[in-house]
């Protein structure tokens, strides 16, 4: 592979998936690693979409499920997410949080990937809702982005059909579970790792992949 080639890959998560907060420092780490040879797109999954777009109340399990994404992974769920599990109100729209990641990696200068992370981050870390449109803002700011266009663009039925977009290309790539780091290649698509890879692992994982079947 030359200098100027680089390995397509796609990233499918959801900002209300537990396990991909939990691969998130890996998946970050790996990004930063390979900056010169990959390109990285991410796109949202829908989890929590149309009839599961419902309280946090309907999904006794997700405690227990952190108290394991925790272990393994080494993550920290913050004071402000424990709070709103405790309050069993906040309704999980994985539409309106797919909405807001485009309205964020639309913008000049964007990084999709921090993007994920700081929409992760108010969940998972301040336990604010991602169908609020300040949230967004302050990402925005965050980020270094302009609130106003990001305010805008959240706003905008097209992005959320660009967000609704995303679904269909995930469900086209036969992603259902998340999170999932597909390699495109000439032949097709071949996943990377699992939940709990490492940044090594994928990088290996890469490795090995491109000296067998080179990016397209």
């Amino acid at each position: 592979m030359s200098s100027v080639e680089r390995s397509r890959l796609t990233y499918a998560f959801d900002a209300y998936c537990g396990w991909c907060y939990g691969f998130g420092p890996a998946l970050h780490e790996f990004a930063a690693t390979n900056a010169d040879r990959i390109e990285l797109r991410v796109l949202s999954g829908g989890l929590f979409t149309g009839p599961r777009a419902l309280p946090v109340a309907a999904y006794p399990h997700i405690p227990g499920a952190n108290e394991r994404i925790a272990q393994l992974t080494g993550v920290t769920f913050g004071d402000g997410y424990r709070a709103a599990l405790a309050d069993k109100t906040v309704v999980m729209d994985s539409t309106d949080a797919a909405t807001g990641l485009v309205a964020l990696r639309s913008q000049p200068g964007a990084n999709a990937l921090d993007a994920a992370a700081a929409m992760q981050r108010a969940w998972y870390i301040d336990g604010r809702s991602l169908s609020d449109a300040q949230v967004y803002r302050d990402l925005a700011d965050e980020l270094g982005l302009d609130a106003d266009a990001v305010a805008a663009a959240y706003a905008s039925p097209a992005t959320r059909t660009a967000a609704e977009a995303d679904f269909l290309q995930i469900r086209r790539l036969g992603v259902d579970s998340y999170p999932t780091l597909l390699l495109h290649t000439t032949h097709g698509t071949d996943r990377l790792g699992g939940p709990v890879s490492s940044a090594d692992a994928l990088t290996h994982a890469l490795d090995q992949h491109l000296a067998t079947a080179p990016a397209a």
